[in-house]
């Protein structure tokens, strides 16, 4: 049994002044790549064929000249891979190519041509990808993350390849039925350890039972791209057509009945109005996390927009750290200046000047870090904020990542960081929790961004239609 592995995966925010660059993917190939997916020693009777899989972080619309690059070296590779049973595609659903409609939908077409029609094609996909027709006409398999925040990505690129090995061994043909969800939601309103989110994914179980299929899946979709396929999803595999159709329109259904229930998962307010609320729960129990959503790093955003630490400092926050705003020239001149020494810093807003300009700021060189070559970090003190500033987009979704820099966050009162929802360590950690609508191009209210080429009717956007799945 032979099967090819790889993929492409990048969440693009289409309302981004920035792009995605040939420079910004990791790439793993040849071994590297078998090893990525450690889970594949399982099947000793498999001949995986690795091709290469790319990442970027979340940002703006891809190059073209990046994404031909990419699909080119894939394409290449499956054609001199020969014949093979099936393709592993690990992908993430939000991949927004400039010129190109359905960037996925192109990228498994391709594959599709070359693979042949006997050949299984199963993918993965991010809970927050935004699936297509194109995309389900030339795959067999396609299954998601059931957790947001993510801590089952591994989890569903092993039950993709599981899925299609199973199929191959026992000669069945997947039937994939799809139900788009005319539902626009931003993650924070679909976390799935808040209702209705977690009884709608805690409930795909008992509908795989139900309907004897093999896999079912929700998809939130991805809210920042302006592209007609953007929206909510309903996934079944079965084993046959009629079971897996009446199985997504069910869960589809599902959905859209509870539509109104989506609600942030953390307590939102003005970038002042969180501000006092982190003042007011600090005294009582620190830390507490503030999330300057509107410029969130891992939904796409530019990460310079300086406007949540203007007002940390207009409100004479102490013992308060701000993480990270990117500013290159910034930190070439605290690199330059040294630990101990005062810099003059004319900071951020250069990026997106729509929803920020730049901020005047003097303070003293904490810590320089140039662990990672191309990203070199520094920490500087302003009248008692400790600033991250670093060279490229960073978001600081861990513990270690500010250890790294000298910074405890569970010894600090009030801890800004540039993400929505917070990532599963910064949760464990968090006394309290807030999140601040700053501007922003992934701003969380849906219904303020100018979209102008989403299938309409949506909700909310259009709060009073009917619909059937």
């Amino acid at each position: 049994m032979r099967i090819a592995v790889g993929g492409i995966a990048v969440e693009c925010c289409t309302f981004s002044p920035l792009s995605t660059r040939l420079e910004d993917f990791t790439f793993w190939r040849a071994d590297e790549l078998l090893k990525l997916y450690g889970f594949l020693a399982e099947y000793d009777d498999v001949s995986f064929i690795p091709l290469v899989r790319a990442r970027a972080a979340p940002g703006g619309p891809v190059e073209p000249a990046a994404y031909y690059e990419i699909k080119k070296e894939f394409i290449a590779g499956l054609v001199a891979a020969g014949k093979v049973d099936g393709v592993y595609l690990d992908l993430h659903g939000a991949m927004t190519v400039i010129g190109i409609e359905d960037a996925e939908g192109d990228w498994v077409a391709a594959v599709r041509e070359v693979a042949g029609p006997g050949c299984l094609i199963a993918a993965s996909y991010d809970l927050h990808g935004n699936v297509s027709s194109r995309v389900i006409s030339h795959i067999d398999i396609l299954t998601a993350h059931r957790t947001a925040p993510h801590v089952d990505e591994e989890l569903t690129r092993s039950r993709a390849v599981g899925l299609l090995v199973e199929c191959l061994r026992t000669a069945v043909k997947p039937h994939l039925a799809f139900a788009r969800i005319p539902v626009l939601l931003p993650g924070e309103m679909a976390m799935t350890d808040t209702n209705p989110a977690r009884e709608l994914y805690g409930g795909l179980p008992e509908a795989i039972s139900r309907h004897a299929l093999l896999d079912a899946s929700y998809l939130v979709g991805y809210a920042w791209a302006d592209e007609p396929r953007v929206g909510a999803s309903a996934v079944a595999v079965g084993r046959d057509a009629r079971s897996a159709r009446l199985a997504a329109r069910e869960l589809a259904a599902e959905w859209w009945k509870r539509r109104a229930e989506f609600a942030f998962g953390m307590t939102t307010g003005t970038v002042d109005e969180c501000i006092q609320w982190a003042q007011q729960s600090a005294k009582r129990e620190p830390p507490v996390f503030l999330s300057d959503a509107g410029d969130n790093i891992t939904g796409g955003g530019v990460g310079d927009v300086p406007v949540v630490l203007q007002r940390m400092l207009a409100a004479g926050l102490t013992d308060a750290v701000y993480a990270a705003l990117v500013d290159s020239d910034a930190v070439d001149a605290c690199h330059a200046a040294g630990p101990g020494h005062k810099v003059a810093l004319s900071l951020g807003g250069r990026l997106d000047m729509v929803n920020g300009e730049p901020l005047a700021v003097t303070g003293t060189v904490v810590t320089l870090t140039s662990q990672t070559p191309d990203n070199r970090q520094a920490v500087i003190d302003v009248h008692g904020v400790r600033l991250v500033l670093t060279e490229r987009r960073t978001a600081f979704t861990t513990l270690a990542q500010f250890l790294e820099l000298g910074i405890d966050p569970r010894a600090c009162a009030i801890v800004a960081v540039k993400l929505g929802y917070l990532f599963p360590e910064l949760r464990a950690i968090a006394r309290a929790a807030y999140l601040a609508m700053s501007p922003g191009v992934i701003n969380p209210v849906v219904t303020a961004l100018p979209y102008r080429r989403l299938a309409r009717p949506i909700y909310p956007l259009d709060p009073h239609f009917n619909w059937k799945p």
